[in-house]
């Protein structure tokens, strides 16, 4: 029998909350190496490293898991241009997110590490791409760069990617049976940001539809 679904109210579009506890976190090959820096700190092979991963992969998680060890604020790199660096790195620990060689101020940066450098802070850099390998006008930024260690969260394998459809769909409230997992899991990009979209689509189409989610469903709109 399939497609059993728990009550849910289809009517509300409301935000969905995501717990951020160290509890919470999906652990698996594909984060082994990730999980282990954060859970080692302080011992660190440097003092700044960089968390490498794609969209949804779980940097902000790992990210907010060590921040709430060591004491860190969180720094956007879009907001790098205004921000006071000397109050960024007041706790000793910053986590600097989404750096992008895309409009990044190369300015900024530089003397947020060189300045993290002279206080010894530790630093968390996440990113979608490996910084050696960005093109920065910086001489010696590139190279700062390209020093920096890097931890990388690779795709996830069939059992993680089930495991955080699970943790998406019950994020959302939505109770589902094995057999949509299974359907999921065979016909969808093996992604972090793949298994979000399917879970939002989901959802919103069973809304727009008054349809419970279910196997079903999810036939409809993923058959290829």
């Amino acid at each position: 029998m399939e497609g059993l679904v728990g009550p849910r109210q289809l009517a509300l579009a409301l935000a969905h909350g995501e717990s951020f506890a160290r509890e919470d976190f999906l652990e698996g090959p594909s984060n082994a190496a990730a999980l282990a820096l954060i859970d080692r700190w302080p011992d660190w092979p440097d003092r700044m490293m960089v968390l490498l991963g794609p969209e949804g992969s779980g940097k902000s998680h790992l990210a907010a898991v060590w921040a709430a060890q060591a004491g860190a604020r969180f720094l956007s790199a879009r907001a790098l241009s205004g921000a006071d660096p000397t109050a960024a790195l007041a706790t000793g620990a910053l986590v600097l997110e989404d750096v992008s060689p895309s409009g990044l101020d190369e300015r900024a940066l530089f003397h947020l590490i060189n300045l993290g450098r002279e206080q010894g802070a530790y630093v968390l850099l996440t990113t979608r791409s490996a910084p050696g390998g960005w093109a920065v006008e910086i001489r010696d930024l590139g190279s700062r760069l390209r020093a920096l260690p890097v931890v990388a969260v690779a795709a996830p394998d069939d059992a993680m990617l089930r495991a955080l459809l699970v943790k998406l769909l019950t994020d959302r409230q939505l109770q589902v049976d094995e057999s949509l997992v299974h359907f999921l899991v065979k016909r969808i990009e093996r992604s972090f940001a793949a298994a979000r979209a399917a879970v939002i689509r989901l959802d919103e189409e069973a809304m727009r539809q008054k349809r419970p989610v279910s196997r079903a469903l999810a036939a409809e709109l993923f058959r290829a």
